[in-house]
């Protein structure tokens, strides 16, 4: 789920940024350009950790248009979901088909066919919850989830997963009431 990588990226810097402070503005830029960001391969970058001064390389001159392009390498805490991992999230929104749930910054959709059977019918439209047969669960928004990651897709920078409450041990783990803001 979470790991830590040194990666490389390249910071294009418009000459009004020289000065004393060269490299705390590329570091600050590099810190804007990438953390929050989906990279394909890798997952969300939720944190630069750490930019060592000499994994600044020297810039190079773009001569079209003045601006110089440095490469930077860094070393980043990662947010990758992988296939059958089992995670908590918070479910925000329910609708006939399923419900979508947050982990940090990845959403989750479950579908009503990822569901235990006891629950299939169970979506009630005026609560906006799904309802277990016995009333026992109910999964409405805010309330928290143990589901598995059964499938991903990463489009436009964003990561979506697809989960399931269907196996033991996973469902409604915290009714969302008792959470300390």
């Amino acid at each position: 789920m979470f790991y830590v990588k040194q990666l490389e990226h390249e910071v294009v810097l418009q000459p009004v940024h020289f000065g004393n402070k060269l490299k705390a503005t590329i570091v600050r830029l590099l810190k804007e350009e990438v953390e929050g960001l989906a990279l394909a391969n890798y997952g969300y970058v939720v944190n630069v950790i750490e930019v060592p001064e000499d994994q600044i390389k020297s810039g190079i001159i773009e001569y079209d248009s003045g601006d110089v392009v440095f490469t930077v390498k860094y070393t980043a805490l990662l947010l990758r979901p992988f296939i059958n991992e089992v995670l908590d999230a918070v479910v925000t929104q329910c609708n006939a088909l399923g419900f979508f749930a947050f982990c940090g910054p990845l959403r989750i959709f479950v579908s009503k066919h990822s569901m235990p059977e006891e629950m299939f019918n169970g979506f009630d439209g005026s609560k906006d919850a799904w309802i277990s047969d016995d009333k026992e669960v109910v999964i409405s928004s805010g309330c928290g989830v143990r589901l598995r990651i059964k499938g991903r897709t990463v489009e436009q920078g964003n990561i979506t997963a697809i989960g399931t409450i269907k196996d033991n041990y996973l469902g409604q783990i915290d009714d969302g009431e008792n959470m300390d803001s």
